[in-house]
């Protein structure tokens, strides 16, 4: 009672609205980054094999957020792009084999198979696509923080190429 004759639930009332309200700007973020990364996955993958399932839409643009929110934590923002890639790598493999389970397996959409490739495992995930996603999780690092600049008014991020040659040198 005290508290709210002192204006303390009112005060309360209103720091919840404001974190409700930060919540849901958050979201709208993630899904505009999901969505703009996905996108590019998409195009991507149907460049490189000829051909995309509308659902791959979906699992890049999950894989570029989570890839992408590594460095928004304060645990993760001191890593090096090479921890970032490390740390990043099995999340992005594990997507990939649920993905794989559910798409390809549960439903049947054949969407990729990789059965007769080397270090297959289950059809989902191999050795030579894992180790292509290591190259590319840190362009997904990259359009993430470039992403936030252009449309959120973030800290502009490093030129892509110093993020390579950080990957490359270990730094």
């Amino acid at each position: 009672m005290a508290a709210f004759l002192l204006g303390g639930a009112s005060y309360t009332r209103a720091s919840e609205k404001i974190t409700k309200k930060h919540r849901v700007m958050s979201m709208k973020r993630l899904l505009i980054l999901g969505f703009i990364m996905g996108m590019i996955y998409y195009t991507l993958e149907g460049f490189w094999r000829g051909w995309s399932n509308i659902a791959m839409l979906f699992v890049g643009g999950l894989c570029g957020v989570l890839v992408g929110l590594l460095d928004e934590y304060p645990q993760f923002i001191r890593l090096k792009i090479w921890q970032q890639t490390v740390i990043a790598w099995p999340l992005v493999l594990t997507v990939e084999i649920i993905a794989g389970f559910i798409l390809n397996i549960w439903l049947g959409l054949g969407i990729w198979d990789y059965t007769g490739i080397p270090g297959s495992l289950y059809g989902q995930v191999c050795l030579p696509y894992a180790v292509l996603w290591l190259f590319l999780i840190p362009f997904g690092i990259w359009l993430d923080d470039w992403l936030r600049w252009k449309f959120f008014d973030q800290e502009k991020p490093p030129e892509l190429i110093s993020i390579y040659r950080d990957l490359l040198t270990l730094k």
